[in-house]
């Protein structure tokens, strides 16, 4: 009797790459997405994170941008247009959210049994 499950030797087979006959979409090129051209501009969909380097008095904030092409990074805060709306969106998400997780954690320690 066995204890746990075996698996026998003999059915294992070195690996192979993929047969372009039996698996013609399998090695499908990736598609290309286009560069963004020189006049176009970055905009900024929505703020996701915020930092800030020990001695520094400036924040760095994780951008999230409309292009979905682009990826999310780190900018400066002078360096977005629009900041003060942004941070405004940014703070009040960030509230909701910790209210939200605070009314979570009443919920869960005031129950009644």
């Amino acid at each position: 009797m066995n204890k746990h499950p075996a698996f026998p030797v003999s059915l294992i087979k070195p690996y192979s790459s993929s047969d372009k006959e039996l698996f013609p979409l399998r090695n499908k090129p990736p598609l290309e997405i286009p560069p963004l051209e020189e006049g176009e501009e970055k905009k900024i969909l929505k703020l996701l994170e915020e930092r800030r380097a020990r001695n520094k008095k400036e924040r760095d904030y994780l951008v999230r941008y409309r292009n979905p092409t682009q990826e999310d990074e780190w900018i400066l805060e002078k360096d977005i247009k629009n900041s003060d709306k942004l941070l405004r969106r940014f703070g009040n998400e960030r509230k909701a959210k910790q209210y939200k997780n605070q009314a979570l954690l009443s919920f869960k320690t005031n129950k009644v049994y």
